[in-house]
Formats: structure tokens, C-alpha cells, sequence
């Protein structure tokens, strides 16, 4: 059920690349070339098998000539760095020493998921 959850953001992220690389009618193979990455590895962002990092979806981005912020709020997500500074949650989870990075990171992207989908709003200031 948590892998789910944490998958949705990237799922959506996925859908509107394929879905902006197919408007501006360039092939998977081309987009792949300009956005700077593998064949491969743009199929399974597009499929939502995989979330890009900031470098991959600026290069992405930059190929369809947006902005990755407006690939971010398509998708329904919040930009990275959009939040506040001091994130209590986010904190705790990144203090936390019986953590391991890998752990503390997942930890934070799937609480950042369920924060991005909640019905109160993606930026409650809560």
C-alpha cells in the first residue's frame, strides 16, 4: 500500500512527459536524445516506474521547453524547495540516526507523496 502511494507522484510525472512529448510529436527515441538520457530509462519514466531526479527533469524540461516546476504542478506535485525551510516531519525523519540514508529517503518521499495528494491542499500551511 505505501509503494502504491509513493508511486502516484511518479505515475502522474510520467503521464504528463508522455503525454507533452507526444504533443509535440517527437519519438520516445529523439525526446530520449534531447533530454540527455537512455531510451530505456525514458520508457520507464514515463511509465511511472521511476522518478527522475531534478537533473533528469531539467533536461526533460528543457527538451519539451517548459519549466520542470510546470512539469511538477501538472503532475500535481509541489516543486522541490517549495515547501517551507523548517518542516518538522522532515526533520525528524532526516535526525532520526537509526535511519539509513536510503531509508531516511524513502521515508521523506512517501511522506512528501501523501503531503502532495492531500485533500487539504498541497501547500497547507500546517
Amino acid at each position: 500500500m505505501l509503494t502504491a502511494m509513493a508511486t502516484r507522484s511518479s505515475q502522474a510525472l510520467g503521464e504528463i512527459i508522455r503525454h507533452q512529448r507526444e504533443l509535440a510529436e517527437i519519438s520516445m527515441r529523439q525526446f530520449a536524445e534531447l533530454a540527455g538520457i537512455s531510451n530505456p530509462y525514458l520508457s520507464q519514466i514515463e511509465r511511472g516506474l521511476r522518478a527522475p531526479s531534478q537533473h533528469v527533469l531539467d533536461g526533460i524540461a528543457k527538451a519539451l521547453s517548459l519549466s520542470a516546476d510546470a512539469l511538477y504542478e501538472q503532475a500535481g506535485m509541489a516543486p522541490p524547495g517549495s515547501e517551507p525551510d523548517e518542516n518538522p516531519v522532515l526533520e525528524a525523519i532526516a535526525a532520526d540516526p537509526r535511519l539509513t540514508a536510503r531509508q531516511r529517503k524513502a521515508l521523506a518521499e512517501i511522506y512528501e507523496s501523501f503531503v502532495a495528494s492531500s485533500p487539504s491542499g498541497k501547500r497547507n500551511s500546517h
